[in-house]
């Protein structure tokens, strides 16, 4: 199997140095433009993460985002201004491929680095900093207008000017399936198994749905989505808005 997601990248981008935001060290602003990324199996060269536990490692070596993705955040009034690539923290910017085309375990090939998609982001509070919106991580969960992770299971060079390529899928969870599954408002024991079943699937995803299992139980979400501030008073017009939101697909 062999299918061109996208002839052209339209963003790389890579920084290792660490900010304070509101009290919170991040280098999600500190990305830049690169004509391209040396990639090994450990990381890309000269990026690096504030929170390796839950940004890096193996399974989250590189962060691809949609830039189409922008447009539909500031027509929620979600992000203001021009704000656009590399502000979600990305590596790899595209336009023309989503969450509902990519699935978890899908092999892909960016000129001559072969990675494989592990996850999509599990949106935190650090993103309603980010954007000064108390509900952004919220909306990229409901939405699964998210990005997603990439382990390297061969490393090199990937320039701004190759394809994305699709070599073979291993399972048949969509990234956007996977986020419903996994943000389901109740336990599902099994919704949880068929997502575990998926060939790829990140490490740590593995070991919440496990214990989700074990423990017949979902662990609480508002610390990661809400951060120490709390939950705050919800919009209700955003979150109708955001829970009827249906992922477009592209057309390849």
């Amino acid at each position: 199997m062999s299918k061109q997601l996208v002839s052209r990248l339209s963003g790389l981008y890579l920084g290792d140095k660490q900010d304070n935001h509101d009290g919170v060290s991040t280098t999600i602003n500190q990305k830049r433009p690169a004509k391209q990324l040396i990639v090994t199996h450990e990381r890309i060269q000269g990026n690096g993460e504030a929170d390796p536990k839950h940004h890096g490692g193996f399974d989250r070596v590189i962060h691809h985002f949609p830039r189409e993705h922008y447009g539909q955040y500031r027509r929620w009034d979600l992000i203001s201004g021009v704000r656009d690539a590399p502000t979600m923290g990305e590596n790899i910017s595209t336009v023309g491929v989503n969450e509902a085309q990519v699935n978890i375990g899908d092999i892909v090939r960016f000129g001559d680095v072969v990675l494989q998609v592990t996850q999509p982001r599990s949106p935190c509070f650090k993103l309603n900093l980010q954007f000064n919106q108390p509900q952004f991580a919220l909306a990229m969960q409901e939405t699964a207008l998210c990005g997603w992770f990439y382990k390297v299971i061969e490393a090199g060079t990937i320039d701004k000017s190759d394809s994305m390529e699709l070599i073979e899928r291993r399972s048949d969870i969509s990234l956007a399936e996977a986020m419903r599954i996994y943000f389901l408002p109740q336990f599902d024991a099994n919704q949880y198994q068929r997502l575990l079943d998926s060939d790829g699937l990140a490490q740590s995803w593995v070991n919440s749905l496990q214990n989700r299992l074990d423990m017949g139980s979902i662990e609480p979400w508002d610390m990661r989505l809400y951060g120490p501030q709390g939950k705050p008073k919800l919009d209700s017009v955003l979150v109708k808005t955001i829970t009827n939101y249906q992922l477009p697909a592209h057309d390849h």
